[in-house]
């Protein structure tokens, strides 16, 4: 492992380790490098701000535990791992769910989403006559969906198992996905 990464995921444990009890707007960056034993030198030099540092957690943490999980055949187990890592980091998430605006959680899970849900939707609809404008339109349809129903799981407390959340959206999603983009072939609609 780079000493840049070795760097990196330190300040990632400081700031995590800061978001247990204190909200991010409340974390400086001299409360994150006094945490980790590191100086603002160095933290400027791997991140420009402390949201910076938070994206590149949701980031890193997120898209390694499912970079083999991105297609439509294996998307549960891929929602799965998401939820599962989100309530093993409850604290952090439940805390970066609570900063709104630019680069907050929700803005970064719906692009982090919208790549998924791409594939998947550009998986189903190879042998079909979709446009990229009807694609999209379902695409933003089921990330809505699902950036809706884990953010209200957060807020909530994650009372429910990622288990019984995944269950939940399985049972919507399955045959719909492809369904929704079989009514789009060839009409021009939306």
């Amino acid at each position: 492992m780079s000493d840049s990464l070795i760097t990196k995921k330190a300040l990632a444990g400081s700031i995590k380790q800061l978001m247990e009890t204190v909200p991010l707007a409340k974390i400086s960056i001299q409360n994150i490098v006094d945490n980790c034993g590191l100086n603002r030198k160095t933290f400027y030099y791997h991140f420009k701000d402390k949201f910076d540092l938070v994206n590149w957690i949701y980031y890193r943490e997120v898209s390694e535990r499912i970079d083999d999980y991105k297609h439509y055949e294996n998307w549960v187990d891929g929602t799965y791992r998401i939820l599962t890592y989100i309530s093993e980091n409850k604290s952090f998430y439940v805390n970066a769910q609570n900063t709104h605006g630019q680069n907050s959680f929700e803005e970064y899970f719906s692009k982090f989403c919208f790549e998924i849900v791409m594939g998947a939707i550009n998986e189903l609809s190879v042998d079909m006559n979709v446009s990229e404008h009807d694609k999209k339109f379902v695409a933003d349809f089921y990330i809505r969906a699902f950036v809706s129903i884990t953010i209200d799981w957060i807020k909530h407390g994650m009372k429910d198992s990622p288990k019984s959340i995944v269950d939940g959206i399985r049972n919507i999603i399955e045959g719909s996905m492809p369904d929704a983009l079989m009514k789009y072939q060839n009409s021009g609609c939306a």
